[in-house]
């Protein structure tokens, strides 16, 4: 007997809510509702939120946060993602209130201070791909160390309801090595997003010769008096921030969250929903809710 198994969609929140911010922040647009709170992000987050749900109809979603800036890559190296800005004042208000519109579809928030929402996110779906296809919506590419036979990643491109979703055999077609390599690629060519420099001199293009040659960074290092005399000196010189580069690039897939599935399946009140929209002051995304979903 060939049973369904169910869909999990795993929701990158912070992307989410940061690409609705930012898309109409540009113009001034913060649609503030009457008690003056900025909604702008908030309202982009659940038209994200509500494309996605019937583009790939999942039956179990669960959304994760990121719990402020310090975690232990920040403890690890003080400059881990220290260039980054703070976050614009109208989109401060926002973050409790994204949780509250998430919360009104009984949709769990999960999150863990010390941890990123991408350590979450491969947590859960580590523990719950036995028992279910797992699909990641995010917009950060990162996530595609975590490509598996039963975990696929749905990238977020411009304006909505347009995705690049991959799996593994996409991924290696496009790079030419496997996902998990992908934390060794990341490893020598750092990552100027996350602050974070790898070894200097090697871009991508050489790295992915090395991985696709030596497989890893060991291979790599077992065989370097194979390579040009400039790609060894480089790697010697740099050889510790090399290592360091890995641990920051690798999602952690065993933080202690968890997400039962029974927890985690999408059925709202549609009156429940509704009395949130109307609290925050959202005009028209009721159309947007889709009949199947109703509890």
């Amino acid at each position: 007997m060939n049973e369904q198994k169910p869909t999990i969609m795993l929701v990158d929140g912070m992307a989410l809510l940061f690409r609705a911010y930012f898309a109409t922040a540009v113009h001034g647009q913060f649609m503030r509702n009457s008690n003056g709170v900025p909604t702008n992000g908030v309202y982009g987050f659940v038209k994200h939120f509500l494309t996605a749900v019937s583009h790939f109809n999942p039956s179990h979603i669960a959304v994760c946060w990121d719990m402020g800036s310090k975690t232990f890559r920040t403890d690890m190296y003080d400059g881990y993602k220290a260039n980054r800005p703070e976050a614009p004042a109208e989109l401060i208000p926002q973050f409790d209130l994204v949780k509250e519109v998430v919360d009104a579809f009984d949709v769990p928030n999960i999150g863990l201070k010390g941890y990123e929402a991408d350590d979450c996110i491969g947590t859960i779906a580590t523990q719950v791909k036995e028992d279910s296809h797992v699909k990641i919506l995010t917009g950060d590419q990162d996530i595609l160390q975590l490509l598996d036979e039963r975990i696929s990643v749905v990238l977020l491109q411009k304006g909505y309801g347009n995705y690049l979703v991959h799996t593994k055999d996409t991924f290696y077609e496009e790079k030419g090595i496997h996902p998990r390599q992908m934390i060794d690629l990341k490893a020598f060519m750092g990552d100027t997003s996350d602050n974070y420099p790898g070894v200097k001199g090697i871009g991508e293009k050489t790295a992915l010769k090395l991985l696709q040659q030596f497989g890893h960074i060991e291979g790599v290092l077992e065989n370097i008096d194979q390579l040009t005399k400039g790609q060894r000196t480089k790697i010697e010189q740099d050889l510790d921030m090399l290592h360091l580069s890995r641990q920051l690039a690798e999602i952690k897939c065993d933080v202690p969250v968890e997400c039962p599935l029974d927890l985690a399946v999408f059925r709202y009140n549609r009156e429940k929903v509704l009395d949130k929209f109307a609290e925050v002051e959202f005009r028209g995304l009721h159309q947007l809710l889709d009949e199947k979903q109703y509890a």
